[in-house]
Parts: structure tokens; sequence; C-alpha cells
């Protein structure tokens, strides 16, 4: 596909502090040192875009208007570190949700592509060129299903094992800006 590479990003515990099913904007606290590696993302021409699975919203946890809330407030305090997303796409379905139009097996819940596809089309990301960045063996089982490099962030087990790892997700955003021929 031709089209632009992307750092696809998982929410909770990569782009914002981990939380337990945040439910409201102050919940979301964004990782420490991100702006710099993100803005120097940005400017090789690297799409940024969150990819998240939001199984609150199958479990009744929070409505679509809370998690619009929270999107909202995420995309301020990355305008506020001069750090523009191209994309938010999140999966609502989870098989043990008690919402039952979203209590079901989906393509979008990582580890399935579905997410990563549905970003890739609308805002036509080369996903072979691309990173997918997360916390979880799922992020990373999402990025290779969809041809995407892999990076994964923290302590997290590495099963399938990851293209990078690394302590923080600054530091994997500067190993990634390096791999695009950027600063690290």
């Amino acid at each position: 596909m031709n089209g632009r590479p992307a750092v696809l990003l998982d929410r909770d515990g990569t782009l914002t502090e981990p939380r337990h099913y945040p439910s409201s904007p102050a919940e979301l606290v964004l990782q420490p040192g991100i702006g710099a590696p993100l803005r120097g993302l940005r400017e090789l021409g690297v799409a940024l875009v969150v990819v998240t699975n939001q199984s609150g919203l199958a479990r009744g946890l929070f409505t679509p208007q809370d998690l619009d809330a929270m999107h909202r407030h995420l995309r301020s305090r990355l305008r506020a570190l001069g750090v523009r997303l191209d994309g938010i796409y999140h999966c609502p379905h989870h098989p043990d949700g008690t919402v039952p139009e979203l209590a079901v097996r989906c393509r979008c819940r990582k580890p399935g592509p579905g997410l990563l596809l549905r970003a890739a089309e609308d805002l036509h990301l080369d996903l072979a060129r691309s990173w997918m960045v997360g916390d979880f063996a799922s992020d990373v089982g999402a990025g290779r299903r969809a041809g995407c490099r892999t990076a994964l962030v923290g302590p997290a087990p590495d099963s399938p094992a990851p293209d990078l790892r690394a302590p923080t997700t600054a530091r994997a955003l500067e190993l990634i800006a390096g791999a695009f021929g950027g600063t690290p």
C-alpha cells in the first residue's frame, strides 16, 4: 500500500499511565517525557494514531459520551505539548460485556488487527512501514497481524516477541524515530 508510515499507540499504559478502566478525563495522565519524541516523529512525517481496546463500554463502566470526553481531554493534553494526533480508534466490544450489543467477539479487539486496518484505510497508512507500540502481548499481536513492526513497553511478557523492547514509552518512541532516520 502506498501511504505514509505511522506509529500506532495503545492508550492505557502506553500513551497514558496505567489505570484500571479509566472512566473520566482526569484519569488520563500522559506518560512522562513523550512530548518531544512524538513531536520528532511528526516532524519526520509519521502519522500518530491511537488504537485502544475499551471494553469498559461493553462492561457498562462508562458511556460513549464519557469516552468522547476522555479523548477530547487526551487531544488537548497532547496539543499542549505541541502534538497532534491523526486519529483515535477504539474497540468497544468484549464477549463478557453486560451491554448486549457490545458483548460480542469482533475483529477490531486487539490482538485482532481490525483497528489498525481501519486506521490504515481511513488515513492512507502504509502498515509495512509503521510501528505498533503497546504494553501488552495483545498490542504486539495486533501489530504483527496487521504487518507492522512492534515495540513493547515496560515489563510485559514478550510473547509474541516484539521487534523492539523499551523500558518506557518515551524511549521506545526515540528508538523508533531513529529507525525512521531521526535523532534517537
